[in-house]
């Protein structure tokens, strides 16, 4: 087991993800605000990436032969959507 899985929770004492869940089903942060300090992060909203609504069947054969090939969906999806636009480009330059 490497280190981050024996790793435990810092207020929990959790070792996975199970009993962190079921400690904070019934714990409050208010029960270790004094455990806590102030920190600061960036944080950027901002996404590269755009949503498009697929039809369910067709997105179920698209994981299919995804999970084929040994890659995800997503990933599938983009190639194959590159390969389209840059051909419907080259026809339209």
């Amino acid at each position: 087991m490497n280190a981050e899985k024996r790793a435990i929770a810092s207020l929990s004492g959790s070792r996975s993800y199970e009993e962190l869940s079921d400690y904070w089903d019934t714990h409050s942060l208010a029960d270790h605000w004094d455990e806590t300090s102030a920190v600061e992060f960036e944080l950027n909203v901002k996404s590269s990436a755009m949503y498009f609504p697929v039809d369910r069947d067709l997105a179920e054969k698209l994981r299919a032969v995804a999970s084929a090939h040994g890659i995800s969906a997503e990933t599938l999806l983009n190639l194959w959507l590159q390969e389209r636009v840059s051909v419907e480009a080259r026809k339209a330059g």
